[in-house]
């Protein structure tokens, strides 16, 4: 038995039945990780010691009964920026290249009280600013589908890690589609929840009101167990909704007989790849065959989605970037005169090229005299997306189309021109912008055996309906893994 190829939920029923022991499990993913990572590069800090004393932990508590979690005992990766007590939590950025934090996110807290390890922390774009994985101060990850290309972003470790075998489980975090994008490119599943399901404290921010952490797994099941697992409210998050809990598994039904599944007319148009556009209609056509009612429609205003959503989340990351400044810690530049001197070189010396780019543009569009023309604007733009949704919602249950406009690109294909990478994540910004629920899955693949992702779009807190549907459409086709060995 190869322990790395079974999915979480399989490890999480071979553990309570004592044939698989914790340290067992722990122990073969991180040899994976130690076999394959030079090659793929999806690990930041390996959290091998530490690790491995949690297994043993573990599965005494597990041997006293003190574990229910159907997950108890899983090893699983976390995108390096959510807080890891005692675990380097960089972002992906030189300037916080030494920082570990006094204390653990909300999402790692329940985890912890589930009973699974923290295997590390895995790459992501620097501050999740990117869809490639390449912005990384740590070099960029490759796709395990084929190294000479781009996992996604900004979560293209975690999804990497996945679909490499380097774990069963990941949390990522989506701001724009960057949990979604990276699952599409990577061949796995990933859910990014309803905003205010799960509780973003100990989040390191990029973009408060769009940023939201949801589970990457193999399978549709894996994820809704630990989705389960981390919703639910947080006094600690004002934006997080008052309900004690959220159960998702009795979603898992192969049955979507009546479901109403909306195809916007403008997601197939020009700037889509013809083969993702087949192949996601083809997976259209299966849920059809199951007694799914399908009808095409115009989405308004999305059009407008991407400009919106860079003006928007550029103004937020000006204002939650302006705290690494070298005073309290981080990253500071060795040589400087005054106070203002040492911020200066201090940014310039701890940021990249694109966190400076989107700090920037954040910077002028709430400047005096741009603020109604730019981010005003964006403001009502985003409000009518929302309307636009909410109308598409009151005939349909469920949102049907790509994930993204292709299959993974070449590593240095989009990073030399900002504005190809942007439109890359075309199909997934105003789905953050309304706050909605989401999931990739994979649903086929290209003519070069590349993974295409099925984007399925609920309404706010309809998790179940998307996963009723991605459970229902992953009967059709087995999971295929990139790792043959």
């Amino acid at each position: 038995m190869d322990i790395t190829k079974l999915t979480a939920l399989e490890l999480g029923r071979k553990i309570r039945e004592g044939k698989v022991g914790v340290r067992e499990a722990v122990s073969a993913q991180l040899a994976a990780i130690e076999a394959r990572d030079k090659d793929y590069n999806c690990y930041i800090t390996l959290n091998r010691e530490e690790a491995l004393r949690r297994a043993d932990a573990v599965q005494e508590g597990m041997d006293a009964g003190r574990y229910a979690s159907p997950l108890a005992g899983v090893p699983v990766a976390i995108k390096d920026n959510i807080c890891t007590k005692g675990i380097r939590t960089t972002c992906a950025s030189k300037i916080l290249g030494d920082f570990t934090p006094p204390y653990d996110a909300a999402v790692i807290e329940r985890l912890t009280a589930a009973g699974m390890v923290v295997l590390g922390k895995v790459n992501m774009d620097e501050f999740a600013m990117g869809s490639t994985t390449e912005t990384s101060h740590f070099g960029a990850t490759k796709n395990p589908w084929d190294i000479s290309r781009v996992p996604g972003g900004s979560s293209g470790g975690a999804a990497a890690a996945v679909a490499a075998e380097e774990a069963p489980l990941a949390l990522g975090s989506d701001t724009g589609g960057s949990i979604r994008q990276p699952s599409a490119f990577c061949g796995v599943t990933g859910i990014k929840p309803t905003y205010g399901t799960v509780s973003r404290y100990g989040l390191i921010a990029y973009a408060s009101s769009l940023d939201q952490i949801g589970p990457i797994g193999r399978d549709v099941s894996d994820c809704a167990a630990m989705l389960s697992l981390i919703s639910g409210s947080d006094k600690r998050d004002a934006t997080s909704v008052p309900q004690e809990s959220f159960d998702f598994m009795d979603a898992l039904k192969d049955d979507v007989k009546g479901l109403r599944i909306g195809i916007p007319k403008g997601y197939f148009s020009e700037g889509l790849d013809a083969q993702v556009g087949d192949t996601v209609l083809a997976a259209a056509k299966e849920l059809e065959k199951k007694g799914a009612l399908l009808s095409e429609f115009d989405l308004e205003a999305v059009d407008y989605a991407i400009p919106a959503y860079y003006v928007i989340a550029s103004a937020e990351a000006s204002s939650n970037l302006s705290r690494y400044d070298g005073v309290k810690y981080g990253f500071r530049a060795a040589d400087y005169g005054d106070l203002q001197e040492m911020y200066k070189r201090t940014r310039t010396q701890g940021f990249g090229d694109e966190v400076k780019r989107r700090m920037m543009i954040g910077a002028f569009v709430l400047s005096s005299g741009y603020y109604d023309a730019y981010y005003n604007k964006a403001l009502k733009v985003r409000a009518i997306i929302k309307q636009s949704f909410d109308r598409a919602f009151e005939k349909y249950d469920v949102i049907l189309g790509p994930t993204a406009p292709s299959t993974a690109l070449k590593l240095g294909e989009s990073l030399s021109d900002p504005l190809k990478m942007y439109l890359g994540d075309i199909y997934t910004v105003a789905v953050n912008l309304a706050g909605l629920p989401a999931i990739s899955l994979p649903c086929g693949r290209d003519k070069q055996g590349l993974p295409v992702g099925l984007q399925l779009i609920g309404r706010p807190f309809g998790e179940k309906d998307i996963l009723r549907a991605a459970y229902s459409f992953e009967r059709t086709r087995a999971y295929i893994s990139p790792v043959q060995e």
